[in-house]
């Protein structure tokens, strides 16, 4: 099972792959759909990782 920092760098690794590749994402100022999914997806987990660290401070 990957650890909460490991899945917002993939998430991160996934966004960064995809504009670098999507045609696009290259040709246009705006992102694609596939890119903006992407980023939210990796926006929700790391707002959930903020939400657990709030939740169990150290």
């Amino acid at each position: 099972m990957m650890s909460t920092q490991e899945r917002l760098d993939q998430a991160a690794d996934d966004y960064e792959k995809h504009l670098r590749s999507c045609r696009q994402c290259g040709a246009e100022t705006m992102p694609c759909a596939v890119a903006k999914y992407l980023r939210r997806a990796h926006n929700n987990l790391l707002r959930a990782a903020r939400r657990q660290q709030d939740a169990f401070p150290r």
